[in-house]
């Protein structure tokens, strides 16, 4: 006597349930695995962020790359964010700063050729996040520091002052800034405190397309370059980056770079 048997249709749509189960049951397991033991805040997309951002490179989270900012950040538009690295580490080829929950996760890369590898700066923060200082020694190796800063959310989803008010044309490029004497590690140093003039509108706002400050050079009064950096879209409206020297730049500094537009920035600075 022959078994009674289901009409094809209704096989089909059985086993598409029963695959359907299976998967929805493995997916905590894989999600969960995902995220690396070592990661100190658990997070999800970092495997990715790492592979995307940091490339085959041994790495490894250290408490001497401190990276400082508020707890909760009231302004997500104007989050303030200090990146320090401790000279036991020796020297420094690339400083990246990620944010793992932002739309948009490279704020900047910063590359100290002269410089101390130590810069201060602003950013649009979109949610709640661990933001990162990935740090490449000249040893090949990334060490990473962080820290949590919680918020409202909306910082690269929204305009800024200048783009709502029509003004931005009026200052665009321009530069202001100087140098000034404090007390580093170990002795004095000297700062150099910049802004740049700029609307760094992300792209995700309806209407506004993609228009950030990309590149800026840092140069003594000789022409020597001392520090390079590259920014991206998250990177805070009319920027202010504080970078550090152990020793004053003779002459004075130029500042020169360009926007993803084309437009240049130039400008000399005592």
């Amino acid at each position: 006597m022959h078994e009674p048997t289901l009409p094809i249709a209704w096989r089909v749509v059985l086993a598409a349930a029963l695959c359907a189960g299976l998967a929805a049951a493995a997916l905590p397991a894989r999600a969960q695995a995902s995220a690396p033991a070592d990661d100190p805040f658990q997070s999800l997309p970092w495997l990715d962020m790492r592979k995307e951002y940091l490339g085959p490179q041994p790495l490894q989270f250290d408490r001497r790359v401190q990276v400082q900012g508020p707890a909760f950040a009231e302004d997500p538009m104007n989050v303030p964010i200090s990146v320090h690295v401790d000279p036991s580490l020796g020297a420094v080829d690339k400083v990246v700063v990620l944010v793992d929950r932002n739309p948009i996760r490279r704020v900047l890369e910063y590359v100290p050729l002269q410089a101390l590898p130590s810069l201060s700066f602003r950013f649009k923060l979109e949610q709640a996040s661990p933001v990162r200082a990935a740090v490449l020694t000249k040893a090949g190796t990334w060490h990473v520091g962080g820290t949590w800063v919680d918020s409202s959310g909306g910082g690269c989803t929204a305009s800024g002052a200048t783009r709502k008010d029509g003004s931005w044309p009026q200052t665009l490029g321009h530069l202001n800034g100087r140098l000034f004497s404090r007390a580093g590690d170990g002795g004095a140093s000297t700062r150099l405190r910049l802004q740049v003039m700029h609307p760094m509108d992300t792209g995700l706002v309806a209407g506004v397309p993609a228009f950030y400050v990309n590149r800026l050079s840092v140069r003594d009064g000789r022409g020597q370059e001392l520090a390079r950096m590259q920014a991206f879209e998250p990177v805070s409206e009319n920027p202010v980056f504080s970078f550090d020297f152990a020793t004053a730049p003779p002459d004075g500094v130029t500042v020169v770079g360009t926007d993803n537009n084309g437009n240049r920035i130039a400008g000399r600075l005592q």
